[in-house]
């Protein structure tokens, strides 16, 4: 195998040789540079699908305030799953904890 170099076109390959590479502990031949970029992706992304998490059910109870006629069980089905979502994202990635108070103002 030989420096696994980052490839935007196959994003999955270049993750797979990386895993390998530093499974086997063979980190001069690691594209660190582009490695830390995608770890630090890899933290928006959690944070990211927390917020978009957050908007749907934030909507939901928008439209339930507001449009007391027109509430629904998918409504409250469509909070319930996203409750449900969010729980295990937090359980998947506890430290986001910490952001989950300023997540809802981000979602809006």
């Amino acid at each position: 195998m030989t420096i696994a170099h980052f490839n935007e076109q196959d994003i999955h390959a270049w993750t797979q040789q990386t895993a390998e590479l530093l499974r086997q502990r063979r980190f001069q031949e690691l594209d660190i540079e582009h490695l830390v970029e995608e770890l630090k992706t890899m933290g928006r992304l959690d944070r990211q699908d927390l917020v978009g998490r957050l908007k749907i059910p934030l909507a939901h109870l928008h439209k339930w305030q507001y449009q007391p006629a027109q509430r629904s069980s998918a409504w409250r089905g469509s909070f319930l799953e996203q409750r449900l979502r969010i729980r295990d994202l937090l359980q998947d990635v506890p430290s986001l904890k910490p952001f989950l108070a300023e997540a809802p103002a981000a979602a809006l």
